[in-house]
């Protein structure tokens, strides 16, 4: 039984316009519906005016497909897919400070960066940092292992996930844009 599985989480993602005052809606949404998020990334796609959120949602404390409907309601959401649903890639990224001011904590920590897809992207004197990019349960298991290190600090980006294969999401949407009064369609003055 996987990580997702046993904690019950939910994947979705959306596909929406790359304008101001779009991820305020969707937040506004969720705190108005009372949604707790566990996750929410937004980036940028290969196409300048998309923009694609991944959000992640406790299945326990919220419902994804009524969520996914909300979520159509907005005026700048293109698309929504319950991605949790079907074969797909997800990952986290985390960088982990950890103290590193004896050997035997720098032994442990070089220890674990070998046994999972991880490594030191910087090293001082008293503390270290552990970069890693997986699956969310092996990231959580990487800083479960730092933790009798001690974990100075921890920041993490959330999840990102994509459809494996042939499920892509991808849209044909290209934006209106407004003619100014004067102008005709084919931008002839009238």
């Amino acid at each position: 039984m996987s990580y997702q599985t046993l904690n019950h989480k939910e994947t979705l993602v959306a596909l929406v316009e790359n304008k101001p005052g779009v991820l305020n809606r969707v937040a506004s949404l969720f705190r108005r519906r009372n949604f707790n998020v566990d996750s929410l990334t937004v980036g940028r796609t290969h196409k300048p005016h998309v923009s694609r959120m991944t959000i992640v949602v406790d299945a326990n404390r919220a419902d994804a497909h009524k969520i996914a409907t909300n979520l159509y309601k907005l005026v700048n959401v293109i698309d929504v897919r319950l991605i949790s649903q079907e074969p797909h890639v997800s990952r986290d990224l985390a960088l982990i400070k950890v103290r590193t001011d004896d050997p035997d904590s720098y032994n442990t920590v070089t220890e674990v960066c070998e046994r999972y897809p991880a490594r030191i992207v910087d090293m001082g004197p008293k503390v270290s940092i552990v970069e890693i990019t997986a699956r969310e349960e092996i990231v959580e298991s990487v800083i479960n292992e730092l933790r009798p290190v001690g974990i100075v600090e921890l920041v993490r980006t959330g999840i990102v996930a994509m459809g494996r294969g042939i499920r892509i999401q991808d849209t044909e949407y290209e934006p209106t844009v407004p003619v100014p009064s004067g102008v005709n369609g084919n931008g002839t003055a009238i």
